[in-house]
């Protein structure tokens, strides 16, 4: 494929996406090729996705461009056969079969393109007794066992946001399986479809967890290990100022720096007799509410405790580690995510602020040499 002639920055600078727009874990996951460099074009539907926030601030269409097709039209399914045959990778998240009915299934676009990689981001799958019913996150990492892993044994599982299903076992294992997928077409000329499905990378994320069951080293229930509020000295304590520290001092040295900074440090033999963990937890708590959290963040800086200040999302840009690295930055007046991973020798930046629906089309029909597309324009 020809190389777009915008600026491009990143590893996947020349690769180009189409975007079939939809909500969710597909656009974040085409944000994250946009952000690795790729030239992504998001197909939006006239009157926009349901659920979408305004356009200026949905910053999982940053780095993008777009135009605006109707799919149910006339003409709406040959632009979009005409853009995938100049695309690599083409992402969409309908249900099974839907892409099919509308003209622009995998068939219909490997027959103009043989070598492009089909990337499908669904919850349940393209297939099995659900594919065909609706979902969101919650209901899809219900059934795959993570859910239940989470929160209090006392209370109902805490729901983590839509960040472990959508985004973890959603989008980052479509863009694993659609890059995977084009270094393939690249060496061989035949491009294949990618079925990422929420339940499938959910429970590909719970892999260790699994091992640890089977040994008899994890307990399938709440708040009864290591690694999941179980353990006093892995979780969270709320401070004299209702706010929260998070504890993590799990290895033998890092616990006694822990205790000794904390002032506990009578407690050093509880750490490994489970029948005094309840006692810590106590003991842990306590000293926790004496001071506030910014005290507190003091007591432990530049130690190996590992213990840090639960932040929220508006503090947590402001942190010196996170400013110093620049993890998040601002453009265009929004502060958001940097771009992640960092390279070397191709790095990536926020090079444009979110798209706007149908504002890049004339520029995507002349460099991706589509010129129908603005045919329709004024």
């Amino acid at each position: 494929m020809a190389a777009a002639r915008t600026p491009g920055h990143g590893p996947l600078t020349g690769v180009r996406v189409v975007e079939l727009a939809g909500i969710g874990p597909g656009p974040f996951a085409a944000m994250l090729l946009a952000d690795l460099g790729a030239d992504v074009v998001r197909v939006d539907r006239p009157g926009g996705a349901g659920l979408a926030i305004a356009p200026e601030y949905d910053i999982t269409n940053r780095n993008k461009r777009s135009v605006i097709l109707d799919l149910k039209s006339p003409d709406g399914p040959a632009r979009v056969l005409d853009l995938a045959e100049r695309a690599d990778i083409l992402v969409e998240g309908n249900r099974p079969g839907v892409a099919e009915r509308l003209g622009v299934g995998p068939e219909d676009c490997h027959a103009r393109n043989p070598a492009l990689v089909y990337g499908r981001m669904t919850g349940w799958g393209q297939d099995g007794p659900l594919a065909q019913r609706a979902g969101h996150d919650v209901a899809y990492i219900a059934l795959t066992g993570t859910l239940g892993m989470i929160g209090q044994p006392d209370r109902p599982p805490a729901v983590p946001a839509n960040l472990l299903g959508d985004f973890a076992g959603g989008s980052l294992y479509l863009v694993v399986g659609v890059l995977a997928a084009l270094h393939h077409a690249r060496a061989t000329g035949t491009g294949q479809v990618v079925d990422a499905a929420i339940v499938d990378g959910t429970s590909h994320l719970s892999a260790m967890i699994h091992g640890m069951l089977a040994a008899g080293g994890w307990q399938d229930r709440r708040a009864a290990n290591l690694l999941d509020g179980g353990c006093p000295y892995y979780g969270t304590y709320e401070t004299a100022d209702g706010r929260h520290m998070a504890v993590g001092a799990l290895e033998p040295l890092f616990y006694e720096e822990f205790l000794r900074l904390l002032g506990i440090e009578d407690q050093a033999g509880a750490r490994t007799d489970w029948t005094r963990w309840g006692e810590l937890r106590e003991a842990v708590a306590a000293r926790f509410r004496t001071r506030t959290r910014d005290e507190w963040t003091a007591v432990f800086e530049g130690s190996d405790a590992c213990v840090a200040p639960v932040l929220s999302l508006r503090e947590a840009p402001h942190h010196p580690h996170l400013a110093a690295r620049g993890t998040f930055t601002d453009h265009g007046g929004l502060s958001q995510p940097a771009p992640a991973p960092r390279f070397s020798e191709t790095p990536t930046t926020v090079r444009t602020g979110p798209a706007r629906p149908g504002a890049g089309t004339a520029d995507v029909a002349r460099d991706w040499d589509v010129p129908d597309l603005v045919k329709d324009l004024g």
